[in-house]
């Protein structure tokens, strides 16, 4: 067999372990994630109330911030930028949450792995559940909010789930990347938590990326960032009213971004699967 050959198969059975592992414990991951959110938040004062009570301060700061503070939050087209904000932040939220959390996931469940020998591949799919299902509630404040203050729901918003799914998906990938080599070394974790602020504002999350629309190149650069294409995925379903199909070079992108990503997964699952429980 040619190491070309090798080097295919190697990966396709990474991804057919990775598959059925998923596959055999969803029942177990389903149950986990909803563990997981019970051990987030409860033993405080107010419980489930912090999963949106947190955003929803997060979100008073920045827009007074911007609107009263900077006063450069203008109302984009005909939405308040309260509400653009909410469309774009929203997002936001549960991908910051997988950014730095899927770097400590599997140390976070380390006694997963070494008393109990549980798949290394689901540890990150259950956590991000976790943070899913709070992001679904916001998601269902949101379009309430926009409801009451005279937006009512559109058609675009059927293909909300669409952006989630690509969302997940992406955000998994890089869960499992992540958690495996910061199980090896935490600096890795460190370095991430200190980028995370810095793909926050250079994400277009806050601002508008029209208004840097005189430097097309820069506006270009902006668009094939993927926290970007999801954070005004959103903002197509919320306010915008565009199609995911009428961007196709920036879905073309963020797919690609995806299977590199899915590449870096499976590369570091096979490299470090039986090194993390010695580690742990």
């Amino acid at each position: 067999m040619s190491k070309i050959s090798e080097f295919f198969k190697g990966y396709a059975d990474a991804f057919t372990l990775n598959i059925r592992e998923h596959k055999e414990n969803m029942t177990q991951v389903l149950r986990l994630s909803v563990a997981d959110l019970k051990k987030t938040y409860t033993g405080s004062a107010l419980g489930w109330a912090w999963a949106v009570i947190k955003p929803v301060f997060t979100i008073f700061i920045y827009w007074f911030a911007v609107s009263i503070g900077l006063r450069s939050g203008n109302d984009i087209g005909e939405y308040p930028y309260i509400l653009w904000l909410i469309a774009g932040i929203v997002p936001w939220f549960f991908m910051t949450e997988c950014i730095t959390g899927g770097t400590v996931c599997i140390r976070k469940y380390s006694y997963l792995v070494t008393k109990m020998k549980y798949p290394l591949t689901t540890i990150p799919t259950f956590t991000n559940l976790s943070s899913l299902y709070v992001h679904l509630v916001l998601v269902v404040i949101s379009i309430i909010m926009f409801w009451v203050m005279g937006f009512a729901p559109t058609v675009y918003l059927v293909q909300l789930p669409i952006y989630t799914i690509l969302m997940f998906l992406f955000f998994n990938a890089w869960s499992l990347f992540a958690g495996m080599v910061s199980a090896i070394s935490k600096d890795f974790s460190n370095l991430i938590k200190s980028v995370n602020i810095g793909i926050f504002w250079l994400s277009g999350v806050i601002w508008n990326i029209e208004s840097v629309a005189d430097n097309k190149l820069l506006k270009v650069i902006m668009m094939l960032n993927p926290v970007t294409f999801i954070c005004y995925g959103y903002r197509n379903c919320f306010v915008d009213h565009k199609w995911f199909f009428e961007e196709p070079v920036e879905l073309g992108v963020f797919i690609a971004w995806y299977v590199v990503l899915a590449v870096m997964s499976l590369w570091a699952y096979k490299k470090l699967r039986k090194e993390i429980p010695d580690v742990l």
